[in-house]
């Protein structure tokens, strides 16, 4: 076998023999890395470890200005064939890449120093065929584009003290004017927002039907559209990760989709979208012993949120150490409106500062033959403080505002009138509620509970139903729910009472601390079975019609 050296001099001969010929540079490139690809993959057999490949043994250069697509996936394609696998190294240095197709057995480090870094050419981007992947009904947001993407990869990993970066504005901006020239048309392009749809910007990470799969240790800013995003997979570990993806519209941090036995652990959050998002697009399947603690999350959205999608499922999550901050949404969002099931949560130490909602639970029927399920929720030791104004106004990038006049909105659990949302346990609750509500502002009064409206097909967010009659809590269409231990605090006066309670069966208010007045707190409609300790029974009106 020839030396590297020799197989690069000859290799440079020929370019330049192709260079009199007139080839342009690009096809003389792609003939360059293809040959040295080849050299490379049986050279590699000789080395004293063959289960490391250096990626500037293939030909990847660090400059920050060359391609280095080919060179790094003939990297990956070298350790994958390897008897056992092997390691990719990135070492020190920034390598522009286009998508790169992580396969079995390859783990994937980077360097401290080394930048993978996203181009921002479109053309470099690839959909993988996922031959045999389900079908979902929802295909209007979800990009099969990625900076680095797997289908059907097990044993793998990407780690390092490295940073990848998806230079995503920079990407999302050529996409836009691609569309505007009329040379790469997007069918899906938001006028009404003036931006491309997420089906064709480039997620940073796509992991499609993987198992055994591990993210740790790397910072990872900057994509096009969502995070990082991992679809139908088992046994997966995302742990020390420093997020930052803001760089653009619909920036997800992290999406977990239809996925068993996760773990994210330790990780810094923050996204122009939601934080934390574990969606279902795919009947049938569901996410299934997920475990999320200790990361902290600041988001122009919500900051932990089931839903978006929510066909299969959620059951089987607990949730806890959470440290939330600056977030527009809710610290805390349950959706399930797509015939889905939320089942079985626990959610608990939760701080969230300076965040527009505390508790948002939806049972909605958008979608699906029939409505879903929300059941079993545990929410323990909480405390959050909700601002008079938005929290994220200091944001570049800030979510859509809200398009009507309203007040603070109260943490809301809903569902429907034949579908309700059952058994769920809220104790050790702190909430600190800005007050300064405005009859001028909007008003719903008691004589008008009918007026919120049902919403059943809407897409779920914490103001769906426009402005609510409460400043704490607005429950409906719930069976068995239960309050202790719950302290409630206003910084300034507000015309409503605490709680809303209608078409609720099965109701427990124990040891509920407010900042009471001459007016009731609790209002009790369409509600039965409800047990009271006596001071809340002081503070607590029923009101039929």
């Amino acid at each position: 076998m020839k030396t590297t050296f020799e197989t690069n001099k000859g290799i440079k001969r020929l370019m330049s023999q192709m260079n009199d010929l007139n080839i342009s540079q690009q096809v003389i490139r792609m003939i360059f890395l293809y040959v040295l690809c080849f050299y490379q993959l049986g050279y590699t057999q000789n080395f004293k470890n063959k289960d490391i490949h250096n990626i500037k043994d293939y030909g990847a250069k660090g400059n920050g200005n060359t391609l280095n697509t080919m060179a790094i996936q003939c990297a990956i394609d070298a350790a994958h064939k390897g008897k056992n696998g092997g390691k990719v190294i990135v070492p020190k240095g920034t390598y522009l890449t286009g998508s790169l197709e992580l396969k079995s057995k390859v783990h994937l480090y980077l360097e401290e120093g080394a930048v993978l870094l996203g181009s921002t050419d479109p053309n470099d981007y690839k959909v993988l065929d996922t031959p045999g992947k389900p079908l979902s009904p929802k295909a209007d947001d979800n990009s099969l584009l990625a900076l680095l993407l797997a289908y059907k990869a097990n044993n793998i990993s990407v780690t390092g003290k490295g940073t990848i970066d998806g230079q995503g504005r920079a990407l999302a901006l050529n996409i836009d004017s691609l569309h505007h020239a009329k040379i790469q048309i997007d069918p899906k392009y938001n006028y009404r927002r003036m931006r491309p749809n997420e089906t064709v910007r480039p997620k940073l990470f796509n992991f499609s039907s993987c198992n055994e799969v591990l993210v740790a240790d790397l910072e990872i800013k900057n994509g096009a559209c969502w995070g990082l995003t991992f679809e139908l997979c088992d046994d997966l570990a995302l742990n020390n990760l420093k997020i930052f993806n803001r760089a653009y519209w619909n920036n997800d941090g992290i999406d977990i989709t239809d996925s068993k036995n996760v773990r994210i652990t330790g990780c810094d959050v923050n996204s122009a979208d939601d934080g934390i998002c574990l969606k279902s697009y795919y009947p049938g399947y569901f996410n299934d012993n997920i475990h999320i603690s200790d990361c902290t999350i600041r988001s122009s959205a919500s900051a932990i949120k089931f839903g978006t999608a929510s066909y299969g499922g959620f059951k089987n999550v607990t949730i806890e150490n959470i440290n939330i901050y600056d977030t527009f949404r809710s610290a805390i969002a349950l959706e399930a409106v797509d015939g889905g099931d939320i089942e079985n949560i626990t959610i608990r130490n939760v701080e969230a500062r300076n965040t527009g909602n505390a508790i948002f639970i939806r049972l909605g029927h958008r979608d699906g033959e029939r409505p879903g399920t929300v059941k079993n929720i545990q929410i323990t030791d909480m405390k959050v403080q909700v601002p008079f104004g938005r929290p994220d106004i200091n944001y570049d990038m800030r979510g859509p505002e809200v398009d009507f006049f309203h007040n603070t909105f109260p943490s809301s659990i809903t569902g429907l009138t034949n579908n309700k949302v059952e058994n769920v346990r809220l104790e050790r609750i702190e909430i600190t509620y800005p007050g300064r509500a405005s009859k001028g502002m909007a008003y719903v009064p008691l004589s008008r509970l009918d007026q919120v409206p049902e919403k059943e097909k809407d897409y779920p967010e914490f103001h769906m139903f426009g402005e609510l009659p409460s400043w704490a809590f607005y429950v409906r269409h719930v069976k068995g729910i239960s309050f202790k231990d719950i302290n409630l605090v206003l910084d300034d006066k507000d015309y409503r009472p605490a709680f809303i309670f209608d078409d609720v069966e099965i109701l427990k208010l124990e040891n509920v601390a407010l900042q009471t007045s001459s007016k009731n707190e609790i209002i009790l409609y369409r509600t039965k079975d409800v047990a009271l300790d006596s001071e809340l029974k002081a503070i607590s009106e029923h009101i039929d019609r």
